[in-house]
């Protein structure tokens, strides 16, 4: 057995071992397959067969000899012959990829000028050059710029492949690129930025000096940035429509705007939040709704496979409190849930000791009867508990039992002018204990109060430089 798997690697090895134990031999190889395939005429082959690939291979294993570096020469020489057949046949298209090569191998430059110039020629007389631009002229003057085969830009740009410098072509394309830049213009006049980056970007892409071209991207930037400002605006007075809108407008206009980008993940992370309020509600309408808005704005936002689970778990505790329940089983259930709510706000027992606080009492009962009038009148008598509870906690500087208030807040009322003017104070209570924490080398804590201010208010006053100098204080540490 041992006889014949020895024999089995001797016979699938064979050529990795004669490579490596004589490398000679192997380049000896390559280089004669390389002076067949010349001699057949297969210069260049994507799957490594052609004669500049195996050359090119020989090389690398014996670079000290000069047989490989000559045949390379002499596949470009082959190349610049080719060529002048194919424009002679008028094989254009095969004209060029053997030019391309034949430069690509450093034959000499007035060799592979003068087959271009040729060829050009060629090209010009069999596309009638003097046809394309009269179709240039009437495309212009019908107002089809671009956006065809048949349009000005792209008539001009072929003329000026054919024939670099004529005239009339460059005057053309360069009033065609003025007409593109005021369409453009007028494209910003009525806010459609995507539709004015797009022209502005195919002017750079014809003629990057063009001489309108700075001011015109100068003003697109300017537009962008006004139009992500409003998208934060809108973000914080929680218009999530608009600020989505008006945050992809901006990435449709400069997809690298990473504020934009972040824009959407916070819009997103809103949606999820939303959908949580919701189902803690048990509103399963709305808070799918939401969740699929939130989906739809940026999928790997963080709080989404948060509020699918809150989703879950409101729907679960639903059906295992309230539809198996007979119906004189559940009255009697959610009067005692009103009253160990009621009992637990007396106590001042609003949030813990978990499952008998006042709210996870309320909890239970909007499971068992989210529409009650009893339910709903409890909720808006511990909502001033819960607000209380949330300044009591700030003013005692208990941060993180402050936060469990606002949520509690937030799951009673929903967003509100309120709410948002809690979040962003306790954000800045937290911006306070990180610079505290920073200022003490405490670099692990500051990041914790860096990441309880973002989650409250990413727009919070002096977040971006706390966490500046929290990044300058990592690097240095």
């Amino acid at each position: 057995m041992a006889v014949a798997i020895a024999a089995l690697l001797l016979l699938v090895l064979r050529q990795p071992l004669s490579d490596w134990l004589w490398p000679q031999t192997r380049a000896q190889q390559l280089r004669a397959d390389a002076a067949r395939a010349l001699a057949q005429g297969r210069l260049s082959a994507v799957d490594g067969s052609g004669a500049r690939e195996l050359y090119a291979a020989a090389l690398a294993l014996d670079p000290d000899r000069s047989d490989a570096r000559d045949g390379l020469t002499r596949v470009g020489q082959a190349a610049v012959t080719q060529a002048d057949r194919a424009i002679a046949a008028g094989r254009f298209d095969e004209a060029h990829r053997l030019l391309t090569l034949a430069r690509e191998l450093a034959v000499p430059r007035s060799q592979v000028e003068t087959l271009d110039r040729r060829l050009r020629e060629r090209e010009a007389t069999e596309a009638g050059v003097d046809g394309l631009l009269a179709q240039a002229v009437a495309a212009r003057a019908a107002g089809r710029l671009d956006g065809g085969d048949n349009t000005a830009l792209p008539l001009y740009q072929r003329v000026l492949a054919l024939q670099p410098d004529r005239t009339e072509a460059l005057e053309g394309r360069e009033d065609t690129l003025a007409d593109l830049l005021q369409l453009a213009r007028r494209s910003l006049a009525r806010g459609d930025l995507a539709e004015a980056a797009t022209r502005m970007q195919r002017v750079q892409a014809a003629d990057p000096g063009h001489v309108d071209l700075p001011e015109a991207l100068a003003e697109l930037a300017r537009q962008a940035e006004q139009r992500r400002n409003q998208a934060d605006a809108d973000l914080r007075r929680n218009r999530l429509a608009a600020a989505r809108e008006g945050y992809r407008a901006v990435m449709a206009a400069t997809p690298d705007d990473t504020a934009a980008q972040r824009g959407l993940v916070r819009v997103a992370e809103a949606y999820a939040a939303r959908s949580g309020r919701y189902a803690g509600d048990f509103r399963f309408a709305e808070a799918e709704a939401a969740l699929r808005e939130a989906r739809a704005t940026s999928a790997d936002a963080a709080g989404i496979a948060e509020a699918k689970q809150r989703l879950l778990q409101a729907r679960q505790a639903q059906q295992r409190l309230g539809s198996t329940v007979p119906t004189a089983e559940r009255k009697r259930r959610l009067r005692l849930l009103l009253d160990e709510a009621a009992a637990a706000e007396a106590r001042g027992d609003l949030l813990t000791p978990p499952g008998d606080s006042a709210f996870d009492k309320l909890r239970a009962a909007q499971a068992l009867a989210p529409q009650d009038a009893e339910v709903k009148a409890a909720g808006a008598r511990l909502l001033p508990a819960t607000r209380r509870c949330f300044e009591q906690e700030l003013r005692g500087n208990r941060l993180a039992r402050a936060r469990e208030c606002l949520d509690v807040c937030a799951a009673l009322e929903g967003d509100s002018a309120m709410l948002r003017d809690a979040r962003r104070r306790l954000a800045q209570r937290w911006i306070g204990v990180g610079d505290e924490r920073l200022g003490a080398g405490e670099l692990q804590a500051a990041q914790t109060a860096l990441q309880a201010a973002r989650e409250l208010d990413p727009d919070a006053s002096g977040l971006d430089e706390f966490a500046g100098r929290l990044r300058a204080a990592a690097a240095a540490n």
